[in-house]
């Protein structure tokens, strides 16, 4: 008995025997997606069966009986087997393709834009100008060539903590599964680790030319506080920001530290008062560190499950992404809040309060988003670049507004 398959369009199988002229129609289930049209008819004859041929999902069975019921109750035991392999690993191999050009892409351009981390970079440049704003107040002191020394060291010194932390995040295997490490791409963790250490001392060195220009000690010992905070931050054997502790430090070191270093380092050898230290910087590097927060804090909110891990406890693993949109929002309030109560006491100038204001509606975008998408991996990734933006919106108003006061105002601030 010979039993031959064929395939045509239909989604039915049809079995005809040619003893009994009889035509036997079997719906196949696993027929009804559109990529699994593979109809099959077999015609079975009196003759000696020879093996499949065109389907090679059957198994090769020896019917010794006659009975043309066993015959049929056989195939269809056989045809629930059928997988249908053919063309389907046609679309599924045409798909995989598909999916590993688009990871070469992201591989190329995304992931090394993210490795570079350049909007990140404002953390550097705002407390700098901050700082430098609130002395041409103060005193109508500015070096334009120890500014651009200053931005230079510390963007050597950012470079440093974002390599270091990438390190010794390889190291816990917090970044186990973070393709945009630097690690990762690279392929070399000491290598990594002595470019980072190499840019932190030459940054260092800025910082002591700058200081020596200024005179005034004080600018490196507060601006030595901030880089330890960055080190005990994330470097062993401290790693504070696996007890939840990230946010504090970086507001302290980007804040009242490294803004009001900055400040004093505009300082001049030729004046013979120094630089007070007043309510007017202390408030704005208050505003600027809480900033600097919020981008540290939002960066948190698609790695939750991997620092949970590596048990990195930051406080959106204590307390969840949910009630972290919703902290973002009083974060957001509060920022604010200071800013008019700054204001109504004086400790910062009216065009500071007025520019300041003005960027309220990319404040109100940040917290819309992270509310929005807070439990979307893919697309919450992208609330810390909010938060750049505010943050330099931020810092730019905020120092326009120090310049305009000095412009319309007959004396400086005092403390």
């Amino acid at each position: 008995m010979r039993m031959v398959c064929s395939s045509s369009s239909s989604s039915v199988l049809t079995i005809t025997t040619m003893t009994t002229r009889t035509s036997l129609t079997i719906t196949n289930p696993l027929l009804n997606s559109p990529l699994n049209s593979l109809p099959v008819h077999h015609h079975i004859n009196h003759v000696k069966r020879k093996p499949l041929q065109s389907c090679k999902c059957f198994q090769r069975q020896s019917f010794k009986s006659n009975n043309s019921s066993q015959l049929l109750s056989m195939e269809r035991k056989n045809l629930c087997q059928f997988s249908f392999q053919n063309e389907n690993a046609v679309v599924v191999e045409e798909a995989d393709n598909s999916n590993n050009e688009v990871e070469e892409v992201i591989s190329q351009s995304t992931l090394i834009w993210r490795a570079i981390k350049l909007p990140i970079y404002s953390v550097a440049l705002v407390p700098l100008t901050v700082g430098s704003a609130a002395a041409y107040l103060q005193a109508g002191l500015f070096s334009v060539r120890r500014y651009f020394v200053l931005l230079s060291s510390s963007v050597l010194i950012i470079t440093w903590l974002n390599l270091s932390n990438d390190v010794y995040d390889f190291d816990t295997g917090a970044d186990k599964n973070k393709k945009e490490s630097v690690v990762n791409i690279v392929g070399s963790r000491t290598g990594t680790l002595i470019v980072a250490y190499t840019l932190l001392a030459l940054g260092f060195m800025g910082l002591t030319w700058a200081y020596v220009e200024a005179g005034d000690i004080r600018s490196i010992y507060l601006l030595t506080c901030s880089i330890m905070l960055g080190y005990i931050y994330q470097c062993p054997p401290f790693r504070l920001s696996y007890r939840g502790l990230g946010e504090p430090l970086c507001f302290a070191a980007f804040g009242p530290f490294a803004t009001t270093a900055f400040y004093l380092m505009h300082s001049s050898q030729s004046v013979i008062q120094r630089l007070p230290i007043n309510g007017t910087i202390l408030s704005a590097s208050l505003l600027v560190g809480l900033t600097t927060t919020l981008i540290l804090f939002c960066s948190h909110f698609h790695q939750v499950d991997e620092d949970k891990t590596v048990m990195k406890m930051s406080p959106l693993v204590r307390i969840g992404t949910k009630a972290g949109s919703h902290l973002v929002k009083v974060a957001i309030l509060t920022l604010y809040t200071l800013l008019f109560t700054f204001g109504i006491s004086k400790l910062l100038p009216l065009p500071c309060i007025v520019s300041c204001a003005l960027t309220l509606p990319i404040a109100k975008l940040v917290v819309s988003y992270v509310e929005e998408n807070y439990s979307d991996k893919s697309k919450i990734f992208m609330a810390k670049y909010f938060c750049v933006r505010l943050h330099a919106m931020f810092g730019a108003a905020l120092s326009v507004g120090l310049v305009m006061a000095k412009s319309y105002m007959q004396r400086p601030i005092l403390p």
